[in-house]
């Protein structure tokens, strides 16, 4: 009951500590402030569970401007709904700028609505900003605790697990295709490459938190973080390759069946990719920034390669629309194999796009761009 859940517990029982700490510390230094501070504290904990500690400060930046923006709102023209709407708008926008997910924004807001809304006597709204300082500290302390690893630690679980499961999925499909690709056999196989990708955004999250953590935090490994991302952003590519495969696979149904010798070849090439993608986790495991074996990868090449030689000799006997099948898969493995290696351009010289142009605040977009061309 337990053990699978581990994590969790321990999560649970973090965040229970923390506000109770937060009680006792905010308790003792501010009279009725224990209980702003243990939701505070909550609040903070849930934001840093997941992010850098990064995240927790700029939750208590952003809780301070919208707060101070509201008191000063509240002195002026009373507590009443002007006030509310002012805090809650500089609250959001705030957060928004500080580049704070939706769930910390909203968490800002009601921090901020905290501090300036009705209580008893002694608890003013300075009061009340101090009990949430303390409870947000209590929280961004005890959240180090809340895994068992640090982020560059979890960002190699995500890893290894992503390419260990389209390591499974590809010699699943190569023990199916040996046997001869089934309709409902390969639907199978391409839910499984769809659920595949969806959990990329999770790994490049985890790993973009690794290597922003590694910018700020002295004993993290700054180049150790960076080559977790780039590997993030190859295995991405990689999984892609896969959940193509599964496409034209199931393709292949559809539009007849491939000759048994070329499924033989098929076969042979995904077991063999399947291999790579398991010695990358082996290799990861091992040692963060050691190279995959560059013979691992030309196997995966050659297998392609293979494929094509295959088509090739049996062009008279086999359908256009299962030529550029077989071509297609061939030419999936070969950019799988250089994305397991990194040796593609595209992993390492395209620049991240940054944030969607729509979540930016303090500047339009492209704006910096016709700043540049006007000089």
């Amino acid at each position: 009951m337990f053990t699978v859940r581990a994590q969790w517990v321990r999560r649970v029982v973090v965040t229970s500590m923390a506000a109770a700490l937060a009680w006792v510390v905010a308790d003792s230094l501010l009279a009725g402030g224990g209980v702003t501070a243990a939701i505070a504290a909550v609040i903070t904990i849930q934001v840093s569970l997941h992010k850098s500690l990064r995240e927790g400060f700029a939750q208590i930046l952003g809780t301070g401007i919208g707060a101070g923006v509201g008191v000063l709102a509240s002195d002026l023209v009373g507590l009443g709904f002007i006030t509310v709407m002012v805090t809650v708008a500089l609250a959001s926008v705030a957060a928004r700028a500080l580049g704070l997910g939706a769930a910390a924004s909203i968490n800002v807001v009601i921090t901020a609505l905290i501090v300036i809304g009705p209580g008893p006597t002694e608890s003013t709204a300075a009061h009340r900003l101090i009990a949430i300082v303390a409870g947000s500290l209590v929280g961004i302390g005890l959240s180090y605790f809340s895994h068992a690893k640090t982020p560059a630690g979890r960002t190699v679980d995500e890893i290894s697990e992503l390419a260990t499961a389209a390591a499974q999925l590809l010699a699943d499909m190569a023990t199916g295709v040996s046997d001869g690709v089934d309709r409902a056999e390969a639907a199978t196989w391409l839910a499984r490459g769809r659920a595949l990708v969806a959990r990329v955004p999770r790994v490049r999250a985890q790993a973009a938190e690794a290597r922003d953590y590694s910018r700020w935090f002295p004993l993290a490994e700054r180049s150790e973080a960076e080559d977790l991302y780039t590997r993030a952003v190859a295995l991405d590519h990689a999984v892609e390759q896969v959940r193509s495969i599964a496409r034209t696979l199931f393709d292949t149904t559809v539009d007849g069946a491939m000759s048994a010798t070329l499924n033989a070849r098929i076969a042979d090439a995904l077991a063999t990719a399947s291999y790579a993608m398991s010695a990358s986790v082996v290799e990861l495991r091992d040692e963060i920034d050691a190279p995959l074996d560059p013979a691992v990868t030309e196997d995966v090449r050659q297998a392609g390669a293979g494929i094509t030689e295959q088509l090739i000799d049996e062009h008279h006997d086999v359908a256009p629309e299962q030529l550029e099948h077989g071509i297609s898969i061939a030419t999936h493995l070969s950019r799988m194999a250089d994305s397991l290696d990194q040796s593609s351009p595209a992993i390492r010289e395209v620049p991240d796009p940054g944030p969607p142009t729509e979540e930016l605040v303090l500047r339009l977009p492209g704006q910096r761009r016709r700043r540049r061309r006007h000089r």
